[in-house]
C-alpha cells in the first residue's frame, strides 16, 4: 500500500484490525502490548540503555502507550508514510515525550545514530521486497552502534495468520515473508547476530499453555515472530 492508501484506512483502521484478529481472542491492545513487552525485555537482556525509541510505521499509535509505559524516561519517535495516520497518532498520545514524523523521498528523517531501539511492528509486510533491504539499512542508519532492532512479522507457516491476513481490507497487498528470509535479509544489512523468535502459539481459549511459549521459540509455527539483531 502507497501512503494515500494507508490515509483512506486509518479511519477504520482499528475496527478493521479488530475484525481480522477476532478469531484469536484477544484484543488490538494485546497485541500491541506483547510486543513492546518483548522489544524492552530483550533491551534489558542486552543491557541497551533507551533513552529514544523509534517506531517505524508507527500508523494510528497503537504501540506508542505502551512504548512509553515500558520506557518511561525515554523519547518516543513515531514515523509513517501517512499523514492522516500521523494526526490520529497525535491525537491520541497525550504524551510531550512523542515526536511525529512523516516518511518522505525514502529516507527516515532522522540523524544518523540517534535511535537506541529501532521497533516496527508488522510493517515490513506491505513494504514491496524489493526495498526490504533499503529500509534495514535506513533502520541502522539512524540506529546507534551497540542499539537494537526489533522487527515483528507475521508467520505465513501458521493458517491462523494467513487467515487473519486474508480477511483483513488493508492487507490486501501484504506479502508475508518467512522468519529465516528476514534474517537472511538482515545480515547483508550490516545488523549483527540476527536472530528469529516465534511467538504466540496459543489462541486465548489455550493461554494458560502459554508459558509454554517459552521453550517453543525456535519452533516456526507461531503466529507472529520477531528479528532481534544489533547495530
Amino acid at each position: 500500500m502507497q501512503e494515500a492508501e494507508f490515509d483512506l484506512v486509518a479511519d477504520e483502521y482499528a475496527a478493521m484490525h479488530a475484525r481480522s484478529v477476532a478469531a484469536s481472542g484477544e484484543s488490538l491492545e494485546f497485541f500491541a502490548r506483547y510486543k513492546v513487552q518483548d522489544a524492552a525485555r530483550e533491551a534489558a537482556r542486552a543491557g541497551v540503555p533507551v533513552r529514544r525509541v523509534l517506531d517505524f510505521g508507527c500508523g494510528i499509535g497503537n504501540s506508542l502507550p505502551f512504548l512509553h509505559t515500558a520506557f518511561p524516561t525515554a523519547e518516543v519517535v513515531g514515523a509513517d508514510v501517512s499523514q492522516r495516520s500521523l494526526d490520529i497518532a497525535r491525537q491520541r498520545a497525550g504524551s510531550d515525550r512523542l515526536t511525529l514524523h512523516r516518511i518522505e523521498d525514502q529516507r527516515l528523517p532522522l540523524p544518523d545514530g540517534s535511535i537506541d531501539l529501532a521497533f516496527t511492528a508488522c510493517v515490513f509486510h506491505h513494504i514491496p521486497q524489493a526495498e526490504h533491504p533499503h529500509w534495514l539499512r535506513e533502520l541502522r542508519r539512524v540506529t546507534r552502534p551497540g542499539g537494537l532492532l526489533m522487527l515483528f512479522e507475521h508467520n505465513p507457516l501458521n493458517p491462523l495468520t494467513c487467515k487473519a491476513v486474508r480477511d483483513c481490507p488493508f492487507d490486501a497487498n501484504a506479502v508475508l515473508i518467512h522468519g529465516r528470509e528476514m534474517a537472511r535479509r538482515a545480515a547483508p544489512t550490516g545488523w549483527r547476530s540476527p536472530r528469529i523468535v516465534y511467538r504466540l502459539f496459543f489462541p486465548h481459549a489455550l493461554r494458560f499453555a502459554r508459558p509454554l511459549e517459552r521453550l517453543m521459540v525456535r519452533l516456526p509455527l507461531g503466529a507472529q515472530y520477531y528479528l532481534r539483531a544489533t547495530r
